[in-house]
């Protein structure tokens, strides 16, 4: 009989985080107190904890020793939090836990205090889960990890640890959630047991081994005929079961050590290629790139989905010749959409197919003919569509994504459609300020139109801080303008990936705050699976931080999503180039040139390799010259790398000429390092011995420099330049005490990359001044780190002229040498 109590349960799935500190009893009474009061502190301090709680999907209940966290919201929910604690746990080691993660049945009850709790087959798992560790561990139940499984960010994650014996006997598959630095990756005591433990083998007893055949097939005949009425009862609902598993089937976690092999094409991958423009008013062409884009951005949200990125596809321009196979085959991916887009005064038409790339098979195709008002509605069914047609899983809040539009301005999004394109294409363009600038004035005009189109204010934002960045607008009002745009958007929509992402950004590229870029990273990947900015800033912000293996890992995870990407391979090569692994960086940048073989900035860079590498200037020479004899007018693409080549052949007359291709007032020397004309031509009267031409070109480029150090007086770049002028001119502490503090404000440990040229160039300083000593001890540190300091460099800069007849440099020299072989 089925009591009113039990009619009135409630049951309903909880995404459980069980969490008990390792050691609790072997403390005494009052530091028992103190760290369980540090752990609940530093929990609900958890960005995770705190979004949950506030949104009223989070229960928590107390458990002595620890306590479980319920959320309700989303499955990913437990394990985000668990990698959110395990990173605040690094800054309190006495406080030690281990954690489990179950999904399973919870219901609230009232405990015997008439206070709310919570119960139920979920929790206890969770625990189970838990006990099963030691400290440090994150270990899930296989529900979770299969459940986790589906989503591409966590499958390197998930590492699985077979079957455990818990409380009653009872056996549970676990796995272990681990990343580089969060986790525990060694396989817990209880495991390790269960390996060692001898395995006996158990022979079948000779009575077994006589039992007549007859016995044995009257038994399989008897099973046989069971199944086969088994199967005609439940066919309907096996099929359905089977093919259920078959779609949510996980893709196994890597091992540690992953045979490697051709990566397989995910069944779930897509790409979205250019629409036609078939509109009279070829003006209309931004207007069908915006349509084309913004479902583009609408399937990358679906984190059951692989999608390729908007560099990548926007090689393939409709109007060229389509090999679908083969575009297939390039971008990494099962399925292409194709589309074209028809706008005639208030009226849309918007047709969309979806191909199998890999039989050119067409699975799907529909015209939409609406009101221009409707396209934004448009874009996201044609989403939706290709999401069901693909069996992707779509969770509420990703539907919800969907169907939100941008704007509600068909104008303003017009003008953010243009903006986005100038901003793709000013990455190290000679017109790239120019670009940046035009860009914010058409993202400003779109804004004003609509001031609550956030996706507006990231692009805005994005802009104002590459200016400020790459040293074209370092100034204060430039800074401020990139903050309210970004802060814009995080008021307009908190929730927003994109406005984290802006924020990382902004973080990374104007206050060198690479921890908390990092954080509004891991908020922006929750809702942007398939954005490569995402992972390539990750791979960035590693980068400077001395991370170099981790960055490498991100740049290769963000080219999986955008593999013809130009500028991502770039970064690769130039990342191999600072660890001094050239014939790598050659590799990365072959393959950049086999998408675009005809882009400057990489033909430059990988002519460059033989420089660095084997001090050998015949490649770099012959391409600037074959590119300058294609193009004359693409001498301001190339001007930096041309002053440097001219610099090193000592060709004086190269020198004026590469000067003059300049389009700015300032010589790129290394990364984000510019230094005046004048003191390019104060450099090449050095190099001739003309002591009065030189002191008169450094005086007009140390005037220059200062005004750029009295704007920026606490950045290392323009401070380390002005003390390179004033050892040209021969101030000596001067140029020592600029020198040096250029190093405190970025050191290595703070900046990697910046920090290792203020390093090399404080070594320059150093020996224009006469302090041998301290110039080799600079460079003794600058050689054992990743840098731009090179063979070729070393062998034929003059910066380094003056320490060319002491030993002690040639044997700096020959360590940077190539071996043997290479």
């Amino acid at each position: 009989m089925t009591t009113g109590r039990e009619r009135d349960l409630q049951l309903e799935i909880g995404h459980v985080l069980f969490i008990d500190i390792v050691g609790y009893s072997r403390l005494l009474i009052n530091e028992q107190s103190e760290v369980l009061h540090e752990l609940n502190d530093l929990v609900r301090a958890t960005e995770r904890v705190r979004a949950a709680d506030a949104a009223g999907k989070l229960l928590r209940l107390p458990a002595g020793d620890g306590m479980a966290l319920v959320f309700r919201d989303s499955p990913e929910g437990p394990a985000e939090s668990a990698l959110e604690i395990a990173q605040a746990l690094k800054s309190h080691p006495a406080v030690q836990v281990r954690m489990g993660i179950h999904s399973g049945p919870v219901n609230e009850i009232v405990d015997v205090n008439e206070r709310s709790n919570i119960a139920g087959a979920g929790i206890n798992i969770a625990q189970r889960v838990m006990d099963c560790g030691d400290a440090g561990h994150i270990l899930l139940s296989k529900r979770v990890a299969d459940d986790l499984a589906q989503y591409r960010h966590w499958q390197p994650l998930l590492h699985d640890l077979g079957e455990c014996e818990v409380k009653h006997g009872t056996v549970i598959s676990v796995a272990n959630l681990y990343t580089e630095e969060l986790g525990n990756p060694k396989v817990p005591e209880k495991f390790q047991q269960i390996k060692e433990k001898p395995q006996t083998a158990v022979s079948p007893p000779s009575s077994a081994r006589s039992k007549p055949l007859l016995i044995t097939l009257a038994i399989l005949i008897c099973l046989l005929i069971g199944l086969a009425i088994a199967a005609v009862i439940f066919a309907p609902a096996a099929t359905k079961f089977f093919s259920q598993k078959r779609a949510a089937a996980p893709t196994p976690a890597p091992s540690a050590s992953p045979t490697v092999t051709a990566p397989a094409i995910p069944e779930k991958s897509i790409a979205v290629l250019p629409f036609e423009n078939r509109s009279e008013d070829k003006q209309n062409a931004f207007f069908t790139d915006g349509v084309q884009d913004e479902i583009l951005t609408n399937l990358a949200k679906i984190a059951d989905l692989k999608v390729i990125s908007r560099t990548s596809v926007m090689l393939y321009k409709s109007g060229n010749p389509r090999n679908l196979r083969e575009i297939g085959q390039q971008l990494g991916v099962a399925h292409l959409l194709e589309g074209s887009v028809q706008r005639v005064a208030n009226r849309v038409r918007v047709n969309a197919q979806l191909m199998d790339a890999r039989t050119d098979a067409h699975l799907w195709a529909q015209t939409y003919d609406r009101n221009l008002a409707d396209v934004f509605a448009i874009q996201s069914e044609i989403a939706k569509a290709i999401a069901d047609q693909l069996q992707a899983k779509l969770s509420p809040s990703e539907k919800t994504a969907i169907e939100r539009p941008p704007t509600a301005d068909l104008v303003a999004f017009d003008l953010y459609t243009r903006a986005k394109s100038l901003l793709s294409r000013s990455v190290f363009a000679a017109r790239e300020k120019e670009n940046l600038l035009e860009a914010v004035e058409l993202l400003q005009e779109a804004v004003t139109r609509d001031p609550t189109f956030m996706l507006a204010y990231c692009q805005l934002a994005a802009a104002h801080s590459q200016l400020y960045f790459i040293n074209l607008d370092r100034t204060p009002a430039r800074l401020a303008a990139a903050d309210a745009a970004v802060q814009t958007a995080l008021r307009l929509r908190p929730e927003a990936g994109e406005a984290h992402l802006a924020l990382a950004q902004n973080l990374y590229r104007t206050f060198l705050d690479f921890d908390r870029a990092r954080a509004e990273l891991a908020i922006a990947q929750r809702t942007l699976p398939n954005d490569s900015m995402v992972l390539s800033l990750a791979g960035y912000i590693d980068r400077r931080q001395g991370r170099w293996e981790e960055s490498m890992r991100n740049l290769t995870q963000a080219v999986d999503l955008d593999p013809r990407n130009v500028f991502l391979l770039q970064q690769i090569g130039y990342s191999d180039q600072l660890l001094r692994r050239y014939a790598e960086s050659a590799a990365a940048l072959d393959r950049a040139l086999g998408i675009a073989g005809k882009d400057i900035d990489t033909r430059v860079q990988s002519a460059e390799i033989a420089f660095y590498w084997r001090a050998d200037l015949r490649p770099l020479r012959t391409t600037i010259d074959a590119i300058l004899a294609d193009d004359p007018a693409a001498a301001p693409d190339l001007a930096d790398s041309w002053v440097n080549l001219a610099l090193c052949e000592r060709d004086f007359a190269g020198i004026n000429r590469a000067l003059g291709a300049l389009t700015g007032a300032s010589y790129r020397l290394v990364n984000f390092v510019r230094v005046p004309r004048a003191f390019v031509d104060g450099l090449q009267a050095r190099i001739r011995g003309n002591g009065v031409a030189a002191r008169s070109a450094f005086t007009v480029a140390r005037t220059q420099q200062e005004d750029l150090v009295r704007l920026q007086p606490d950045y290392g770049p323009p401070l380390c330049v002005l003390g390179l002028i004033d050892a040209g001119l021969g101030r000596k502490e001067e140029a020592l005490q600029e020198g040096r503090r250029a190093l405190e404000l970025m050191p290595v440990a703070q900046d990697s990359i910046s920090g290792s040229d203020m390093l090399a160039l404080f070594a320059v300083i150093s020996a224009w001044v006469g302090e041998k000593d301290l110039a080799f001890e600079q460079l003794a540190r600058a050689t054992r780190i990743p840098g731009t300091l090179s063979y070729g460099q070393s062998k034929l800069h003059p910066f380094w002229d003056p320490l060319r007849d002491d030993p002690r440099f040639e044997k700096i020299v020959a360590s940077l040498a190539p071996k043997e072989g290479e």
